[in-house]
């Protein structure tokens, strides 16, 4: 790879990091993919690739037989790459343009019935200040529908809890609102109040506006991997049939609001969706529940 495309490499990550707010997944996800095609360009810029280049590229990697949703993550990598180079000026004409990905399949998002998620909530060890922050955690998941990295980058500044609202940070940089249960925001005040104090002791831990809200045994925010570990942790012992992750949350919270009558425009905002099209698969799972209910309680279904 020339040290040049390895520069644009290093520059388009933090472009993804910093102006876009990716995911910390999607970024890493998408510098590898990028980093395949400019070692397969060899002595080629970037730059010089035209849309001929592209699609030799695309053939190419199709001979590994990837599934059509890893497929169509790199093409979007691709796209997002000339892109990025065509705003800075780069390159004059955007050669991705026309690359078209295959369709993906949409599948329905699994989700857990609200007796699941009563049953996670109250398995979670709550006997130390690290647990507590984790049934915390898991309460503020449940009631807002938040991605993990949302979550973990919450700062105190961002809460107005007599309000029973929370200020995001989502994709794109996007600011937006969300709103709390009475039960979570008694679980989060009597963490600011007790636990978060105790989690990191020995430390310094500040509680001003740009302080992090939930921090790990240093007193450092704590990471999304953190996240994920307390709930693996939290459900190893139950059994369950279903994967729990953070989004399995988000997807319960927006299944939940829908079947019970929510306006999809609402669960669209409280979701940070930038498009009504990513909320209306809820719809799906809702009539798939709908269906279930009617096969199991009529007498002729």
């Amino acid at each position: 790879m020339l040290n040049s495309s390895k520069n644009l490499l290093d520059d388009f990550k933090t472009y993804l990091d910093v102006e876009r707010n990716f995911s910390e997944h999607t970024t890493r996800a998408y510098v590898s993919d990028l980093m395949s095609f400019l070692i397969w360009l060899d002595n080629i810029p970037p730059e010089k690739a035209d849309f001929n280049k592209l699609r030799e590229y695309i053939y190419f990697i199709q001979r590994f037989e990837y599934q059509k949703t890893t497929l169509a993550r790199k093409i979007a990598a691709l796209r997002t790459f000339y892109k990025y180079l065509y705003r800075e000026r780069i390159v004059d004409t955007n050669p991705a343009i026309s690359l078209n990905a295959p369709k993906r399949p949409k599948p329905l998002p699994k989700f857990l019935t609200t007796d699941e998620i009563e049953n996670i909530l109250n398995h979670v060890k709550i006997d130390t200040p690290a647990g507590f922050r984790n049934r915390v955690i898991l309460e503020l998941l449940w009631a807002t529908g938040m991605r993990v990295s949302e979550l973990s980058g919450l700062n105190f500044g961002d809460l107005n809890i007599e309000n029973n609202e929370i200020k995001v940070m989502g994709k794109g940089a996007k600011e937006r609102i969300v709103l709390i249960s009475d039960r979570a925001k008694n679980y989060l005040i009597q963490y600011i109040n007790t636990a978060r104090n105790l989690i990191a002791p020995g430390y310094n831990v500040s509680n001003d506006e740009d302080s992090p809200l939930f921090i790990n045994n240093t007193g450092y925010r704590l990471q999304n991997k953190s996240i994920r570990n307390a709930i693996n942790e939290t459900v190893k012992d139950l059994e369950l049939q279903k994967k729990v992750t953070p989004h399995v949350f988000r997807h319960s919270f927006a299944t939940r609001l829908i079947e019970n009558g929510a306006d999809l425009r609402v669960v669209q905002e409280l979701l940070g969706h930038a498009g009504i099209s990513n909320t209306q698969i809820y719809t799906h799972v809702s009539t798939k529940h709908l269906k279930d209910v009617y096969d199991k309680a009529h007498p002729h279904a």
